[in-house]
Formats: C-alpha cells, structure tokens, sequence
C-alpha cells in the first residue's frame, strides 16, 4: 500500500492510500471529535462535528469521509473549524430524542424508568421490578389500568411492530404485589421519625403519593379528605369496569400502613380551616383536586336533565340513583367523556350520543376508549356543537347543535372548528351531560393565589405557593385536569 505524508496541526505524520483523514489523525495520537464514526459501517459523516480546514482547500472537510492525499497540510483547531463544530453540535441538540435517557421515560409525568423495570420482568427479576417502579408511583394495579399511555406513544419499538405494554407490565406488578406481598418491606417506613409533619388536603392519586413518599422520610402525615373513602377520581372520577374498587383500596390500604393518617368526611374551609392547619403543621400539600364540572354557559342549562360529567360518575361511584333517561347526549371529546358516555349505557340509556366539535382525529381521548365506547353502542356525532337547550315546564326536551367545520390550526395546532352557516341540527334527548373540563373548588382557600384558569398559582418547580410552607399539587394548581399518573 502506498505510504503518503501529510502535517496535522504542524505535526508531520505518515499515513496510507485511501485513508480518511480521522483515521491518519487517530492512528498518530491526534484528537478529531466525532460521534457518528464507526469502523464497521460505512462512513457518510454525519454528525458533521469532525470537520478540518486544508490549505488551498476553500470548504471545511469532514476528516471522517475525506480520504487524505500526499502533502496535505491540515489544520483541527482553529477558530472557523471550533465555530463550526459547535453549531454542528447545536443542530444535534436541537433534534435531540432522548437518547440520553429514554423516550418512554421522559414522557412519563412521574419518570419512572420504563427501561428499567420492563428488562427486570423480561429477566423473571419481578421484586426488583415492583421496587422501581414503587419508586414513583405507589399506586402501579390503579395507574396500570387506568393512565393512557404516554410511555408507549413515545416507545421507539413502535417503529418496528408496536410498543412495548409499559402500562399493563406496570399493572402486572402490582397485581402481583396484592397477591404474594413480595415486596412488603417497601410499604414500612424504615426512616427515624424527623419531628416534622405535613397535612394534605385531599386523598386522591397527587394527595396519596406525596402521603407516601413523605411518610416513607419519617414525617407525621396526615390526609384530610372531604369524601368518605381516599382515592379522589381513582375512585369517584373513574368507573367500576375500568379501576375495580377493591383494587384500589387494597393499594390505598398499603400506603396508609406506612404510618399515614387518614381523616375523611373532614373539610377544609368549613370542618377546619387552612390557617389551623398551617398552625399545626410545617408545610400543608393541597391536593383537593377539580371536582367542579366547566359549564356550557348557552341558553337553557339551567333545566333539570342537565348534568355535569364528574357529578353523575360520582354518582354512580356512590350507588346513589340517577334517573338520566333512555336518549342521552355527552359533551365533550376526552377520557372522561368516554367515562360517562359507557357509563349511560350502562345505566340502561338506549341512544347515547357523543357530541364534540371537531373530528374524530382530533379527540384527546386514548383511541382505545374511544373504539370501546363506539363497540357499546355510543353513537359519534363530530363536528357538531351545542348552541341551545330546549325545555318544556323547566325540563330537558331538545338540544340545539350547530353543524361545524374545521378552519386554521388554534394555538394547539390542531385545527379551530367553524361554524357552518346556516347548518343546524335539533336531536330529543332525555338528558345532557356536559364532560368538556373541570376546575377546582377553592371555597376555604381565599388567600391562596390563583390562575387565569380558575386553578391554584403555584411554582412549577417547586410547586410554592403565595403563602409560606403550602404547596399545591395536581389538577388543583397550573392549568387543571390532567391524567392520574401527572398528579403522581
């Protein structure tokens, strides 16, 4: 092979016929950066990071696909070629996926290490597994069943067949944690108490898990919950098909083994008020969650037949009778709309419609809770909007919808729906049930901060809020309602 000579930063070097200029450079101890180069692929260089400058050479070379010739005088440091290696990296960054860490873990809210605890299960290691995942989220059978998926949106095995059941492995453990107790020792505080307590102003999935991890530090806990059971919308948002309620009390049942005290029927604001328990306590958590349905706010709500999504599911979950008829129409495109519509049906309505402004595309319901309510039955009538409610002596006859149109992307970038000029359409109905948003209750919390949406203003860091040693957390603070596992 043919020996060629070449200099390199002033260095003279001896390097071979058709070798790069990396190659030359590596093989006498000089340092070209590069992240794509690879000796057993073929080298197109890519990541664009090892460029050089030649003399009588115009254009920076990439020295990984550049082959060197006899005499060549190259130079790797100066201020052009760092320039240009930093935007290379900048670019990088840019379009950066996660590779740092995974995708399905950084789409997770509670950034639990999917890698971790799905190779653990692959490997039969299921303690191990059961403890990574406990590491974020103390209630995995509840949250396995019910949460939407993030993590396997994002699952790049998506790209080859389809992602890997992140979620049902989750679920898996923790049905296996109910059934043989194998990691019972991580449900005992094993830390010295710290003489420090903390109350936390509702039992639901965000009031639960910071309970745990708190009682886990050894701090006294204590939850006030105005409902008579803990579980917030695990168990009065979220029907008995989808979270079976044995399930989640057995879980709820573990977390207050680790010491946590839980006081029900008790509310903040008449039963106690916020002052006493920062009185009593060195920090307060609110996480009362958004139990008040968004209204319509179109002529005629106010006749009786007319609903609020989260109150006729509570309802349900409390066995309490509601009489909603055999026609029944649903507002609103999301899980919890899903929820009540099969939840109509289950109830004993013989037409429910789903009602939602946009196509079915654009609906921010999980896909499969979409198909499972159209397999039951539900009938879908997109791009329709209610406009009017129709009564005769004070009740629910009619409902007006106003045929729509997608027009421009909103500021979500999905597309704003129009109306249709001069499109309407009447359909009877029995009752209407509106399942469009939720917003907090702060009756009892005066003094506290609040957003735009009606929500606690707190820290999206450190979750602070306006007043000394009171943080707010879940679909209580920023903008609202959000999936179960975020309030984890």
């Amino acid at each position: 092979m043919k020996e060629i000579k070449l200099k390199i930063d002033g260095k003279n070097v001896t390097g071979y016929q058709n070798q790069t200029i990396l190659c030359i450079a590596r093989n006498n101890g000089i340092d070209i950066p590069t992240l794509c180069h690879d000796e057993r692929v073929q080298v197109y260089g890519s990541c664009g990071l090892c460029t050089v400058e030649a003399e009588g050479i115009p254009k920076l070379l990439r020295s990984c696909s550049t082959v060197a010739a006899d005499g060549m005088v190259v130079r790797t440091n100066t201020s052009r070629v760092l320039e240009n290696r930093k935007s290379a990296l900048e670019l990088l960054l840019s379009d950066h996926t996660g590779d740092c860490r995974p995708p399905c873990s950084l789409a997770c809210p509670a950034q639990t290490d999917c890698q971790e605890y799905v190779g653990l299960v692959a490997n039969g290691n299921y303690k191990e597994a059961l403890i990574s995942v406990l590491d974020k989220v103390p209630l995995p059978s509840s949250i396995g069943r019910v949460c939407p998926r993030p993590c396997e949106e994002a699952c790049r095995r998506e790209l080859v067949e389809e992602p890997v059941s992140v979620a049902g492995l989750k679920q898996f453990l923790g049905d296996m944690e109910l059934d043989t107790r194998v990691a019972e020792e991580v449900f005992t505080c094993t830390e010295a108490g710290t003489g420090k307590s903390a109350a936390i102003i509702g039992g639901g999935p965000g009031g639960l898990a910071a309970a745990y991890f708190l009682s886990k530090r050894g701090h006294k806990t204590i939850i006030y919950e105005a409902m008579p059971e803990m579980g917030g919308m695990l168990r009065y948002g979220i029907p008995e098909y989808r979270l079976p309620k044995k399930i989640l009390q057995q879980e709820i049942s573990r977390i207050e083994r680790t010491g946590v005290i839980f006081k029900n029927n008790v509310k903040v604001g008449k039963d106690i008020t916020l002052d006493e328990l920062r009185e009593q306590n060195d920090a307060v958590i609110i996480a009362c969650g958004a139990w008040s349905s968004v209204g319509m706010r179109i002529p005629g709500e106010n006749l009786e037949g007319i609903y609020g999504g989260i109150d006729l599911l509570q309802d349900t979950a409390q066995n309490i009778p509601v009489e909603i008829g055999k026609k029944v129409a649903v507002v609103g495109g999301g899980n919890t709309a899903m929820d009540v519509c099969r939840t109509a049906v289950r109830l004993g309505a013989g037409e429910v419609y789903n009602i939602y402004r946009r196509t079915r595309n654009e609906m921010p319901a999980a896909e499969n809770e979409i198909d499972e309510a159209e397999e039951e039955g539900v009938i879908f009538k997109n791009l329709t909007n209610p406009i009017e409610f129709i009564g005769e002596n004070k009740k629910l006859k009619a409902v007006r919808l106003q045929i729509m149109e997608l027009g421009e992307p909103d500021t979500s970038g999905r597309r704003s729906p129009v109306p249709v000029e001069g499109k309407q359409e009447i359909i009877e109905v029995d009752s209407f049930i509106i399942a469009i948003g939720q917003k907090p209750d702060l009756k009892g919390f005066e003094t506290l901060k609040t957003t735009k949406w009606g929500t606690i203003d707190a820290d999206s860091d450190t979750f602070l809020t306006n007043l000394d040693g009171v943080y707010a957390i879940g679909d209580a603070m920023g903008s609202g309602a959000d999936i179960a596992v975020s309030a984890i």
